[in-house]
């Protein structure tokens, strides 16, 4: 087979993997875990069930690419999105880190979440992947509270509370629409952040 034959197999294989994994968190965030399962997941991505299970072969291994992903993303975003100068920088760190817990990742996150609770062997493949994306989003936030490293400590419990303030504001909005109780309570924050960080 020659090279040019094979990239667009290679091409399409990358598309069917990708139309999975939108599948998956859309699924996730929408059904729940039950409903979740990789030949659900392959309707809805309008792949078949052997192309499915030949890129990922159980639940697990579906859900831990799906995890992964929404790492990558999550860090390329942050590092992608500048952060502006001045008065407004905290505001806009703020925000970035409540975006991290608002919307259908999120919610799909949650749902594997709390499937891994009552499963130990999905807690063994979850837990590390939550701490590490813990871990960049608690670093991004630091950076983005503090550039020059002058607060040490300081911004760092900062960071922790907004980034749990922000976790539970995603716990709030899954239910129902609780985007203007958030922008107050976001509002709020970050001028207690402001005032914790004035030199």
């Amino acid at each position: 087979m020659t090279v040019g034959a094979r990239e667009p197999r290679q091409q399409r294989s990358r598309q069917t993997r990708e139309r999975l994994l939108t599948a998956t968190v859309d699924m996730l965030a929408a059904k729940g875990w039950s409903a979740t399962t990789v030949a659900a997941v392959a309707e809805a991505a309008g792949v078949s069930r052997g192309a499915a299970q030949h890129h990922f072969p159980t639940r697990e291994d579906l859900i831990t690419a799906v995890l992964d992903q929404m790492f990558e993303q999550m860090t390329q975003t942050a590092a992608e999105t500048g952060l502006p100068a001045g008065p407004d920088r905290i505001a806009a760190v703020v925000e970035q880190a409540v975006s991290i817990y608002i919307g259908v990742p999120f919610k799909a996150a949650l749902q594997v979440w709390a499937a891994a609770a009552s499963d130990e062997a999905l807690r063994e493949l979850i837990l590390p992947r939550e701490a590490k994306l813990a871990r960049a989003a608690h670093r991004l936030t630091v950076q983005g509270l503090d550039p020059t490293g002058v607060h040490g400590e300081h911004a760092h419990r900062l960071a922790q509370i907004t980034l749990d303030l922000a976790r539970g504001l995603g716990l709030a909005d899954t239910l129902s629409d609780d985007s203007r109780r958030r922008s107050q309570v976001v509002a709020a924050w970050v001028e207690q952040v402001k005032l914790a960080l004035a030199d």
